[in-house]
C-alpha cells in the first residue's frame, strides 16, 4: 500500500511523535509511506534524520493554499492509495489537494468538540476519521459524525524493556538519592493543568519530606508556573526540566508518574510511563481512562481535585508493594494494547477499509 502521511505542526510533541512512529512502521512493515510535513518545521528534521525525504509544505494556518498546491501536485505524481491527515490544518489542506483524487483518512487526537459547520465539513470530507480514544469517538459522533466513519485506533509507542535507571540522570538535575519522585511528561499548556499538580505537590511536600517533583516539558505558561511553585514553598521541591530528549533516562527513575490535565485525547506520556513499567496517577479527563484502569494499572481522580491527586500520591509514595503491583499491570496492560507496532496494524486496517470504492448508487431514469 501506498500512504501519503500529511502534518502540518511546527514544533515537536506527542502528535509528531505518533506520525514519525507509524510512516516508519509501516516503511518497516513493507509499505510505501511517505510523509509531507512543515517545511522547516521539528517533524521534518526528525524525518530527516532517520533517514527518510519529507515532502517539505508552506503552511500558514488553516488555510494554506501553498501547502494545498504542493500537496495536489505531489498527490497527482504519487497517485497513493491513502491519504493520512494528522491534524486538523492537515485535513483542510488534504480536503482541497485530494479533490476525488484519493481516499483521505484523518486523525483526531483531541476531545474537545469540532469548530463549527465548516470543521464538521471537512471531517465529512474524509472516508474515514481515525479517533485514537473512546472519549474522542464520543466527541465525533456527538458532532455529527456518523458512526461508520469514525474508527478508533488507539496511539503507541515502541517497546522497551522496563530496566531500572535514572538515578544519575535525577542527580544532574539536584534531586537527592533516595528521593521519592512524582514525574510528569508535558507541555507546560492549559490543557494539562499544572496548576491542580502544583498546589497537589505541595500537599503532599508538607507531609512527605523525601518527596520531589520534576516536569519534563516547555510551554508559554513556564512564568506563572514558576511563581506558583515558589509561592507554594516548593522552589527546592520542584524541577522545571524543560523540554528533554533523553526522557527514557528519566522514566525510569520516577518513584510515581503522574498526569494532571483536564482534557486529554489519550497522553502518549502515560504510555510510555506504562511501557517501563512505572506507577500512575492521572485524572479521569479524555481519553486517559482508556489507558489506565483505576485501581489496576493505576489511580485516577477527577480533574481539577487537588485533595484526590494529593491523595493518591500519598497512598502511593507510601506504599511500595503497591506501586510495584501498579506497576507491573501498567506494564501488562500497554503491552497488550499500546505498543506501536499494534497502533500501525490498527491504522494499516483502517486504510484497507478507505481505499476499497464505494459502491456507486444507480439511479433509475424516468
Amino acid at each position: 500500500m501506498r500512504v501519503v502521511h500529511v502534518d502540518s505542526a511546527r514544533g515537536w510533541r506527542g502528535g509528531q511523535n505518533q506520525v514519525l512512529l507509524t510512516v516508519l512502521g509501516m516503511r518497516a512493515a513493507g509499505h510505501e509511506a511517505l510523509l509531507a510535513c512543515r517545511s522547516g518545521g521539528a517533524l521534518e528534521a526528525r524525518a530527516r534524520g532517520e533517514g527518510l525525504d519529507p515532502l517539505p509544505l508552506r503552511f500558514s494556518g488553516d488555510f494554506s493554499p501553498c501547502a494545498v498546491l504542493g500537496l495536489g501536485r505531489a498527490l497527482r505524481r504519487l497517485r497513493p492509495d491513502v491519504l493520512q491527515l494528522h491534524d486538523p490544518h492537515a485535513v483542510t489542506a488534504g480536503a482541497l489537494a485530494a479533490r476525488g483524487l484519493v481516499p483521505a483518512v484523518a486523525t483526531r487526537r483531541v476531545d474537545f468538540p469540532l469548530r463549527g459547520a465548516a470543521s464538521l465539513l471537512k471531517y465529512r470530507s474524509c472516508r474515514r476519521v481515525i479517533a485514537v480514544s473512546q472519549a474522542i469517538v464520543r466527541v465525533l459522533e456527538a458532532d455529527g459524525l456518523p458512526p461508520g466513519q469514525v474508527r478508533l485506533v488507539h496511539e503507541g509507542v515502541p517497546e522497551r524493556p522496563p530496566l531500572p535507571g535514572g538515578a544519575a540522570a535525577l542527580r544532574e538535575l539536584g534531586i537527592p538519592d533516595g528521593a521519592l519522585v512524582v514525574g510528569t511528561v508535558a507541555a507546560l499548556t492549559d490543557h494539562k493543568d499544572y496548576p491542580t499538580l502544583i498546589e497537589a505537590a505541595a500537599r503532599v511536600a508538607a507531609r512527605i519530606p523525601e518527596a520531589h517533583f520534576v516536569a519534563l516539558g516547555e510551554g508559554s505558561l513556564r512564568p506563572d508556573l514558576e511563581r506558583l511553585v515558589a509561592a507554594r514553598g516548593l522552589g527546592g521541591r520542584w524541577i522545571f526540566a524543560g523540554f528533554r530528549t533523553d526522557v527514557d533516562r528519566l522514566l525510569p527513575a520516577f518513584t510515581v508518574f503522574c498526569l494532571s490535565s483536564h482534557m486529554e485525547g489519550l497522553g502518549t506520556s502515560l504510555l510510555d510511563a506504562m511501557a517501563f513499567g512505572r506507577p500512575i496517577v492521572a485524572t479521569a479527563a479524555g481519553g486517559i481512562p482508556d489507558a489506565v484502569e483505576d485501581g489496576t494499572s493505576g489511580l485516577l481522580v477527577p480533574p481539577r481535585d487537588v485533595a484526590g491527586l494529593a491523595g493518591a500520591l500519598e497512598a502511593l509514595l507510601g506504599d511500595p508493594d503497591r506501586r510495584r503491583s501498579l506497576g507491573e499491570r501498567a506494564r501488562e496492560r500497554f503491552l497488550g494494547h499500546f505498543t506501536a507496532e499494534r497502533m500501525v496494524e490498527g491504522t494499516l486496517a483502517v486504510h484497507s477499509e478507505a481505499s476499497v470504492q464505494p459502491p456507486r448508487v444507480s439511479r433509475s431514469r424516468r
